[in-house]
């Protein structure tokens, strides 16, 4: 072997060493050797604003039953047909489907990517990806509410779409969901306390850590009453006693929700969460969504239309009767 061709090969063999030593000192998502910085009175920091915007849906698409991931190829081709398809300033379709994209793609900020392990859900368990089929009783109930909405939906505030009024926004949680915009959340940290400020409707979630029971059934609150603790580097969200007006899929006061929420690098947080709700799904379903650390900022929901907007909604159903 020639000195020119030694000296070569162990140049190379110190480029692969040294990139492998990059490779494992560089933190990635689910990394156990990766340790979270830790607050001033030592909880591992959560802190800052994440945001959860992934063109994943939440349900596995029925043209990709049985396939629970996509290869590299595929992932690529299915993001680029989705920002086609959604893109709202396109101008094909008709007038009808015009007017359905009102709002020009400049509003939106659902992402531009699928989730990094090319899942073809959020939903994790069951494994066909989908939300477990509902109890009759629930099934007979949404009917219910539909027909109701059917012939009641201008009848007075009440019954009008609780984000029209202001009021909430299923997606924002909890449990928390990606949206077509405002997919931003800052976690604030404080002893005994942890603080999540959804940016959708300005929600805000203050879950003490302390170890003090839940307040109990009598209680009902429309965010549920959450008491969190700590496993380790993640921190565990028990929420129940929802007052069943803001329902997550159809769920209703009964719904028990397990939040997880994991930092496993510097830049990503795992939030996981677990949704059992016997009187509505016939079994408990989980989902998992990794957050993005990003710089903000959070801008303020101040959801004007619920303001002014409602009493011209009902002013024209009003009109409508009369010339009826």
């Amino acid at each position: 072997m020639s000195h020119r061709f030694r000296s070569a090969a162990y140049v190379g063999l110190a480029l692969l060493l040294a990139a492998a030593l990059a490779a494992a000192q560089t933190p990635k998502s689910g990394a156990k050797s990766w340790t979270p910085p830790r607050t001033a009175d030592g909880q591992p920091d959560l802190e800052g604003i994440w945001t959860s915007a992934t063109i994943t849906p939440l349900e596995r698409p029925a043209d990709l039953a049985g396939k629970p991931t996509l290869t590299e190829k595929e992932a690529a081709e299915y993001e680029k047909l989705q920002l086609k398809q959604n893109n709202r300033d396109r101008r094909d379709g008709g007038a009808d489907a015009d007017l359905g994209r009102a709002y020009n793609e400049f509003w939106y900020d659902r992402g531009t990517k699928i989730v990094g392990t090319r899942r073809t859900s959020l939903i994790t368990d069951p494994p066909d990806g989908l939300v477990p089929a509902l109890t009759p009783e629930a099934q007979k109930r949404i009917e219910s509410n539909r027909e109701h909405a059917r012939l009641h939906a201008f009848d007075g505030p009440e019954d009008r779409p609780l984000p029209e009024r202001c009021l909430s926004w299923a997606t924002a949680g909890p449990p928390m969901l990606p949206s077509a915009y405002n997919n931003n959340y800052q976690i604030v940290q404080s002893p005994g306390y942890v603080t999540i400020l959804s940016e959708m409707i300005h929600d805000v979630r203050i879950i003490p850590l302390d170890g003090r029971p839940h307040l109990g059934s009598s209680i009902r609150q429309w965010m549920g009453d959450a008491r969190g603790h700590w496993e380790g580097n993640t921190l565990v969200v028990d929420t129940m006693d929802f007052n069943g007006k803001a329902p997550f899929r159809g769920s209703d006061q009964k719904m028990h929700l397990v939040e997880r929420f994991t930092r496993v690098d510097p830049t990503t947080m795992l939030y996981e969460f677990t949704v059992d709700d016997p009187t509505v799904f016939t079994r408990p379903w989980s989902a998992q969504i990794p957050m993005t650390k990003t710089e903000g900022p959070i801008y303020e929901y101040a959801c004007q239309e619920g303001n002014y907007a409602l009493r011209g909604v009902l002013a024209g159903a009003r009109a409508e009767e009369k010339a009826k």
